[in-house]
């Protein structure tokens, strides 16, 4: 998945119809990326990977915005199994 349609899926689930926010919400996709690298978590093409950084750059717009202040668990959970699955490779 590149870049675009990432931003695409990101947009959809923040439900922002426009584009005055792309250039944010691109650098949130890698701010997520680099925050996920550091928790280990190496690229691994796949779907749950690009999903979980979609759903990570989400969290940080929603953080920011004040409307969650936590990880949520779901995100965390994520996470966790995507870690967990390539360890056991």
């Amino acid at each position: 998945m590149n870049n675009d349609q990432e931003l695409i899926i990101l947009k959809h689930d923040l439900q922002i119809l426009n584009k005055t926010q792309d250039v944010y919400l691109l650098s949130l996709l890698d701010q997520a990326r680099s925050l996920i690298f550091r928790e280990g978590i190496k690229n691994d093409k796949t779907d749950d990977y690009n999903m979980a950084v979609i759903d990570y750059a989400a969290f940080l717009f929603r953080k920011r915005a004040g409307i969650e202040k936590v990880m949520p668990k779901h995100l965390r959970y994520e996470l966790n199994n995507i870690l967990f699955s390539q360890k056991m490779k």
